[in-house]
């Protein structure tokens, strides 16, 4: 039975400030490599999962390297591209205290933005592949880079891959002349078998209104109808989506969260315990987590669609107490999270 998973997007080089520093102090810098799409291939390898990574990076040292930490991880880059000359970064202040997180992109010309059409082998990188994972994020780029995209997605349909897709909604990167996230996002979903996104990214495709959560504990009492009015409704709008699942997150403060998720499979609404973390070390690559263990419980656990939510829940858990964008979590680790073993002592006892 194939399993091979394949996913499309941009690698990044992230820069931040150690200690918490703002961007305009100190002198010393941290990079780290990450970006939605390779933080959710590496998390698929690290449980253990066949992943290829499709992206484009320039034949220079931080293209190569960028290669090499996803090789670490033992995901595929023999479908990197190496064309154009400079690799996309982002500058990550972390949040401390009441000061939220930011986020600066400098994307522009990079050698993923010159993408297009016809340049990428889809067949060849879907040969054997169960599942496509993509995400909104590379329509945000550049007409090119969507265009791609859109691209790949119907060979992947074509030849009968289940598709996977992130919402991924970043108002700050959608630049290019013509751009329509809301049309664009929609049709991307429109072929999506799977489909994550957190609460405010299904508002933004839906609109349908938020439903708030405010757990500041385990304790807090989830409107179970109204998300599942909210459910019904999305299924109505993308009716080929198998699984819709809604991360939801509460941030406490900027190092303490809470994290739950509702899912919406074969018409029937499932929701887990809430998680509380009370120490985030890296609030990065959370939601990938949480896409990359929905698509590693499809692969393993099908039929068992509470198991494919309890999971997905953990291994995004997980992820808040790891630095860096990749989730370097183990299935074992995950399943250990799901259960309630001590290692859930360190995020939060779940709600009984």
């Amino acid at each position: 039975m194939k399993n091979k998973v394949v996913t499309f997007g941009e690698i990044l080089l992230r820069f931040s400030k150690p200690d918490c520093l703002r961007l305009s102090q100190g002198n010393r810098f941290i990079g780290k490599y990450g970006g939605s799409e390779a933080n959710v291939a590496v998390g698929l390898a690290m449980q253990g999962d066949e992943v290829d990574y499709v992206s484009a990076v320039p034949d220079n040292d931080p293209g190569r390297a960028a290669r090499q930490s996803l090789q670490e991880f033992g995901v595929g880059t023999r479908h990197i591209l190496t064309h154009g000359n400079r690799l996309g970064t982002y500058y990550f202040e972390e949040a401390a205290g009441m000061r939220n997180s930011r986020v600066a992109y400098d994307r522009a010309g990079s050698s993923f933005s010159q993408l297009e059409p016809g340049m990428i082998d889809w067949r060849e990188a879907f040969k054997d592949a169960a599942v496509f994972h993509c995400s909104g994020i590379t329509c945000a780029i550049s007409r090119g880079a969507a265009e791609a995209t859109f691209e790949g997605v119907r060979i992947a349909d074509e030849m009968g891959l289940t598709i996977s897709c992130d919402i991924n909604y970043r108002k700050n990167l959608w630049k290019y002349p013509g751009a329509d996230p809301h049309g664009m996002l929609c049709e991307l979903m429109s072929y999506s078998d799977i489909i994550f996104g957190d609460a405010i990214e299904w508002y933004v495709v839906s609109g349908h209104p938020q439903v708030p959560f405010t757990a500041v504990s385990t304790d807090y009492q989830m409107p179970l109808q109204a998300y599942q009015d909210w459910l019904d409704a999305i299924h109505e709008q993308f009716p080929r989506c198998r699984r819709t699942l809604i991360g939801i997150r509460n941030q406490v403060s900027s190092n303490h969260h809470t994290l739950t998720g509702v899912l919406l499979a074969d018409e029937k609404m499932y929701h887990t315990r809430i998680i509380d973390i009370p120490q985030i070390v890296d609030p990065m690559g959370v939601g990938d987590a949480f896409a990359a263990s929905m698509i590693h419980s499809h692969l393993h656990w099908p039929d068992d669609k509470q198991r494919f939510l309890d999971y997905s829940l953990a291994a995004a858990a997980l992820k808040g107490t790891i630095p860096g964008d990749f989730n370097l979590s183990t299935e074992d680790e995950i399943v250990a999270v799901m259960e309630g073993d001590a290692t859930t002592k360190a995020l939060g006892r779940h709600k009984e």
